[in-house]
């Protein structure tokens, strides 16, 4: 406490011994955006609006050298726009000062980080709050990182991830909501809201960036940065409605993908980034690219890097983060002919609007409060509703004979390389996360047992026993034990789950084993915790596995043989808290998976919403000759979308629909009534599905088209109804027209992708 209050002292003195109003090189009040820009574009060169463009890296700005690093030079020529992932309110106080004292026409820098599920306090990885499917969930939590990172003297957050992604293998997955457009698209609305809040010029609210423009969640093999390929029909229906759905919430800014489209990258593709983006979407915000990705194009094939910089300024991209090929050729390539200095007009306005929407025109401290630093990152209030939301993110997947929640008085082993490794339990992307902070499993079991002696832990074995794979993943150190051998570990815990009533293991991924750069063709638990988890089933006690993370697993051995499974993926600061909620039975599991699992890497891609064949195979059945399948496996996924279990149960009755046959733009009303038929009170996901049964292109099998999460008390029933209009029935055809087409319409209700009562309209236009 003592050390931290010293920090912000000496904070202060370095930001008070130089700080003095400034006045602005253009008043901001009694002007529209428009006229402010005008007139200080109008008093720019072409070096300092080629410098707005420039987005550098924060490595080299250390306490108190603002003024004399490299950066702190260039910031003082003009030369640089903002900077990524630099902290702290007072650290960025001290650079902002050298903007707006040092460099001639005093414009602000705006600042951006990776704050992607949370900041100080963080949330479950985007792929877990999906499990929630409760918006007001994600919404809230991007507040509360919104209101903490603004704390701290950032305006700008490079999220949400918004890529649809149907292929596990690729570890960015843990970054999005999944592989479902329509439940992709809630999501994506969410975190703009809560980011961005209601007015994007308050000190608590940041800018959202939308990423990755576009289409980098279909990598081929699940390989990242790796090239994609689709039709545009696919591209329409099933990849962009996402992305449009956060632009349409008011997302501010985007980032541009790693990937190529139709044979151009997205940084240098003008028909994404200018014709769809602006001129077919209206998108009036800036785009930034992704990590070097201008000078990228250069292993693309397109050139060198002054080539490579004009096509992505002609493509339409705004801010170039850290490569510096706007910074170091534009002026060449227009003196050259290669671009026009509309371009750069055109690209620098959109980096000054942003900047006046922010607010920094008017205050460029606007987001360096420094009292506000010191009180409102990670307190109280923001852990509570860490460990209340993460809870509602878990799925329970198998729960045999009931074996969860335990009964606190039972003699519980814990055990597993992940029960007590604090640096895994935020996952990927907690760039900012105090780990000092973070609960552990054990540290939660013992948080809800108090004093109790009927808990013991072992590690057991280690997350993995490969020192080459260890070294990649192990960002906090090494995840394999210094002292004893793997053989020790294992005989250790053994020899305790020996004496116990049931044994919790708690295993899975490290954080680092998903996100970006984390890419698996093995999808499966490690083998050395399959192994360790074989050794514990045969000692004949009941073993719950808790399951950590980024991904879909392929668990078809721990499906066979554990009894209860419940996957907790990564769920932040508040972790270990959470899960000892959930299986103590304080909390009910309500979460659903918003990603199928696979039996096997050999059926990837899979996903719900695929479209039939011409030879489908008949349902229940394994193997047809001549018909679309594998006769070594069923095309049925290890767990489907939309599953997750509960300690309750739930009984749906038979699906009601107001009317057999519509016309135009009637409603139809689909009903049913859901009761909850065990013992506990608990929250269950009604889940909407359509089947366009004819049309002019090929359709698929079943689309989520709504959802409704209710609360039922133990033996409470409840009526729920969806409103279903034409606009539910709308797909872009080969055309590129987004319309819907009369015919018959199967409308499907329950309790996941799999099993539900469906009901058949026809409807005419």
């Amino acid at each position: 406490m003592r050390k931290n209050f010293l920090l912000l002292l000496c904070g202060l003195l370095v930001v008070t011994a130089t700080l003095q109003p400034q006045k602005q090189a253009v008043t901001v009040k009694n002007s529209t955006k428009e006229k402010f820009i005008s007139d200080l574009m109008s008093r720019m060169t072409l070096d300092e609006k080629i410098g707005q463009l420039n987005l550098v890296g924060a490595g080299e700005i250390h306490t108190g050298e603002a003024n004399s690093s490299n950066i702190g030079k260039k910031i003082a020529d003009g030369q640089v726009g903002g900077i990524l992932n630099l902290d702290s309110a007072w650290r960025i106080r001290e650079v902002q000062q050298v903007a707006v004292t040092k460099s001639r026409l005093k414009i602000p820098l705006i600042f951006g980080m990776d704050i992607i599920h949370g900041y100080r306090t963080t949330f479950p990885i985007p792929l877990a709050m999906a499990s929630s499917w409760d918006m007001s969930l994600i919404e809230k939590a991007s507040r509360v990182a919104a209101q903490e990172a603004s704390a701290d003297g950032l305006c700008w957050t490079y999220s949400p991830m918004v890529d649809i992604c149907r292929d596990p293998r690729w570890g960015r997955i843990a970054e999005g909501s999944g592989e479902d457009v329509y439940l992709g698209s809630r999501a994506a609305e969410a975190y703009v809201r809560g980011y961005q809040g209601k007015d994007l010029s308050a000190n608590n609210t940041i800018m959202a960036c939308v990423k990755h423009f576009a289409l980098y969640g279909a990598a081929e093999a699940g390989r990242d940065y790796n090239t994609t390929d689709m039709s545009y029909v696919r591209m329409y229906n099933e990849y962009l409605p996402p992305y449009k759905a956060a632009f349409d919430a008011g997302a501010g800014s985007a980032m541009s993908s790693f990937n190529d489209i139709n044979g151009i990258p997205a940084t240098a593709n003008r028909w994404l980034m200018t014709d769809l983006l602006r001129k077919q979407w209206g998108f009036k915000g800036f785009v930034v690219t992704d990590f070097t990705a201008i000078n990228e194009l250069i292993a693309h094939g397109l050139g060198d890097l002054q080539t490579v910089s004009a096509l992505a300024l002609h493509a339409g991209i705004d801010m170039d983060m850290i490569g510096e090929g706007f910074l170091t050729t534009l002026k060449k390539s227009l003196k050259e002919g290669k671009i026009t200095e509309a371009e750069i007009n055109q690209a620098c306005r959109r980096m000054l609007e942003a900047k006046y929407d922010l607010g920094l025109f008017e205050d460029p401290f606007r987001y360096c409060d420094l009292k506000r630093a010191a009180t409102e990152l990670s307190t109280p209030e923001n852990m509570q509703t860490a460990r209340e939301l993460t809870s509602q993110t878990f799925v329970l997947m198998k729960n045999e004979k009931q074996l969860l929640p335990l009964n606190k008085k039972m003699n519980i082993t814990l055990v597993g390389p992940l029960a007590n490794s604090r640096y895994d339990m935020a996952g990927t992307w907690a760039v900012a996360i105090d780990h000092k902070k973070t609960v552990t499993v054990l540290e939660g079991f013992k948080n809800a047992l108090g004093n109790s002696v009927n808990l013991q832990y072992a590690k057991g074995c280690n997350l993995i026993d490969d020192k080459r794979l260890d070294s990649w993943i192990s960002w906090g150190g090494s995840a394999i034990d210094p002292v004893k051998s793997p053989e020790q570990l294992k005989e250790e815990a053994l020899e305790i789950a020996r004496r116990s009533d049931v044994v919790v293991a708690v295993m899975g991924e490290a954080s680092e084993m998903t996100g970006e750069s984390s890419s698996r063709s093995d999808i499966s638990l490690p083998g050395n915790q399959e192994a360790f988890l074989k050794e514990l089933v045969k000692i004949g006690k009941p073993v719950v596995l808790v399951l950590f993370t980024g991904r879909p697993l392929t668990i078809n051995w721990e499906k066979e043989n554990i009894p209860a499974i419940l996957n907790v993926w990564f769920g932040g600061t508040q972790s270990g808290n959470a899960v000892a909620d959930a299986v103590f039975g304080l909390v009910n599991p309500s979460g659903k998976l918003p990603v199928t699992f696979p039996q096997n890497v050999g059926q990837i891609p899979i996903y719900y919403n695929h479209k039939n064949t011409g030879r489908p195979v008949d349902e229940g059945k394994w193997f047809q000759k001549y018909r679309s399948n594998y006769y070594d496996v069923t095309n049925d996924p290890l767990y489907p979308f939309g599953y997750g279990l509960s300690y309750t149960t739930f009984s749906y009755s038979g699906l009601q629909l107001s009317s057999s046959k519509l016309k135009g733009n009637q409603t139809l009303k689909a009903t049913v009534t859901v009761t909850n038929s065990g013992n506990y009170d608990g929250a269950e996901v009604v889940q909407l599905y359509i089947r366009d049964v004819v049309g002019s292109i090929t359709r698929p099998v079943k689309e989520l088209k709504g959802f409704q999460k209710i609360f039922l008390k133990k033996g409470e029933a409840k009526t729920v109804t969806f409103n279903i209009t034409p606009n539910d029935l709308k797909f872009y055809n080969n055309n590129l027209k987004y319309d819907w087409e009369p015919g018959d319409f199967v409308i499907m209700v329950g309790t996941n992708s799999a099993e539900v009562k469906s009901g058949k309209v026809n409807w005419e236009k």
